[in-house]
């Protein structure tokens, strides 16, 4: 596998997917590629280099313009950073939650929030384009997305963000995941925490993936990264990310030291192995920041 390059998901019917090198990284970012009656896709990357988006497209025989659907499971810039530069490049409309839309059209706020949340990472990032207001169609839990020949439809999962939502496409039995499950590292054959600042929430993590486990499909497309199928790793991580928490917690109670914990679990990482030390330390230190917050809040409220 390598960066650029275009597979296909076999468990799904006329679905590709293409490793986008997000933060110059192998095996991290993907977007999705459904060749329906109505061509879309799901996801955007981060908009770095969108362009490996719409050379995927043609390889699977789908020139630009005849892409009618930009389906963005939520508006943090990893999944939807390239949708004003694709929207800009094609006439497709683009899906969003509602809770997202006005963040596609006017990306400033999410710009600023992204670089407080990624820190040094915010290099591998490109200042989103807007997407002009008539080309965003705001969706809501329960929207049937209308392919032609399939259907996405929309279930709302605001666990990893207010702003999020996961697709089914019940023909094949796949659901599009966003960060809702987790983060699954193929060389591994894991799942790993995904818990960024601010909207991180662990209930509503873990009611997310029972959701999914809900509709019981047999394939699971992560954005990060690629297809897999469901077995139990919808179980597996529900219990990484509560552990994960719970480790945090209690690090940061024994340390009395927001920058010594995060030190602490950097140290302690292998995924640097598979994503390079600079990504790998990155994404760390940013899961920590985001259990943090999650715990000041909960503490705020008294909780």
């Amino acid at each position: 596998m390598g960066i650029g390059d275009v597979y296909e998901v076999s468990a799904v019917s006329d679905c590709y997917y293409v490793d986008t090198g997000m933060y110059d990284t192998p095996e991290y970012g993907s977007v999705y590629i459904l060749d329906a009656e109505r061509p879309a896709i799901v996801d955007t990357g981060i908009g770095t280099n969108y362009e490996r988006i719409l050379a995927a497209l043609e390889s699977v025989g789908i020139a630009p313009a005849d892409l009618e659907a930009i389906v963005v499971t939520h508006v943090h810039l990893d999944h939807a950073g390239g949708a004003g530069f694709l929207a800009a490049e094609t006439d497709a409309d683009v899906y969003v939650h509602e809770k997202g839309a006005k963040f596609l059209s006017d990306p400033d706020a999410i710009w600023e929030g992204t670089k407080s949340a990624v820190g040094e990472q915010i290099e591998y990032y490109t200042k989103p384009k807007p997407v002009p207001v008539d080309r965003i169609e705001p969706i809501h839990d329960g929207t049937a997305i209308d392919l032609g020949d399939r259907q996405l439809e929309t279930h709302y999962a605001p666990g990893h963000a207010f702003h999020q939502a996961v697709f089914h496409e019940p023909d094949d039995g796949v659901v599009f995941t966003a960060d809702a499950a987790g983060i699954y590292v193929p060389e591994y054959e894991s799942i790993r925490e995904t818990s960024p600042p601010p909207g991180f929430d662990l209930e509503e993590v873990v009611a997310d993936a029972r959701m999914i486990a809900r509709i019981d499909p047999e394939t699971l497309c992560y954005a990060h990264f690629g297809p897999a199928a469901t077995d139990e790793r919808l179980s597996e991580y529900v219990g990484v990310i509560t552990e994960w928490v719970e480790r945090v917690a209690e690090k940061r109670d024994e340390l009395d030291d927001d920058a010594a914990v995060i030190e602490h679990f950097v140290d302690e990482s292998d995924i640097g192995e598979v994503w390079g030390q600079k990504k790998g330390d990155g994404e760390v230190a940013m899961n920590v920041r985001g259990v943090f917050h999650y715990l000041d809040e909960r503490a705020e409220d008294g909780e």
